[in-house]
């Protein structure tokens, strides 16, 4: 499994004119995503965005809020529970006040959590590129796209299974009935075929009993 970098946190707190614990809020963190409930959400997922944001970063216009937000958009992850994004945007909020960061900038990485919680771009600029950055496992490899199904399934054993079944089939399918799955050109030339071609064949194996 992936793990986000202490060097990259490092830099990343550096390079916002951090001070205090910036070692501790790390060790939280991977704390944090290193929960048992955790399949998918977790340590392995924040390394993967933090890779697909390295090659976009230049398209950013607040580059480093992008990347607070990516840290903590699934740092409170329970789900059962239907307030993570909130939560976890309060712990940014908290956390980067104890780094000594101006509240604007931390607002900023507020809004930019809480884009991920219904996938919406119109938040902040840089929503759409942070939605699209969080959704790329979509169109990732067909391997890679049915380990995390079976990740998510996973995170949701408690769930029956026909339960499970029909809303997960629902959730697919409204990606699929939407006119883009993503919101900047670059991640549609990227990933917007192949993301439909997988989500179309989880609909059909969950429909047909074979997922």
């Amino acid at each position: 499994m992936k793990l986000p970098d202490l060097q990259r946190w490092q830099v990343l707190c550096d390079s916002a004119g951090a001070r205090g614990p910036v070692s501790a809020t790390y060790e939280e963190l991977l704390r944090r995503y290193a929960e048992p409930v955790r399949a998918y959400h977790n340590g392995h997922h924040i390394a993967e965005c933090l890779e697909e944001f390295a090659d976009v970063r230049e398209l950013a216009s607040q580059p480093l809020s992008v990347e607070f937000a990516i840290w903590y958009h699934d740092a409170v992850y329970d789900p059962r529970a239907a307030d993570n994004e909130e939560r976890s945007a309060d712990l940014a909020r908290d956390f980067l006040a104890a780094l000594g960061l101006p509240q604007e900038d931390a607002e900023v990485v507020v809004r930019l959590v809480m884009a991920t919680k219904h996938h919406d771009g119109s938040l902040h600029p840089d929503a759409p590129l942070l939605v699209d950055i969080d959704l790329s496992i979509l169109g990732r490899e067909e391997a890679r796209f049915w380990e995390y199904e079976r990740q998510i399934r996973q995170e949701y054993q408690w769930v029956p299974e026909a339960v499970f079944t029909i809303k997960r089939a629902e959730i697919l399918e409204r990606f699929l009935a939407r006119p883009f799955l993503y919101g900047t050109e670059y991640f549609r030339a990227k990933y917007e075929a192949q993301a439909r071609k997988n989500l179309a064949a989880s609909v059909a194996r969950l429909w047909d009993g074979t997922a």
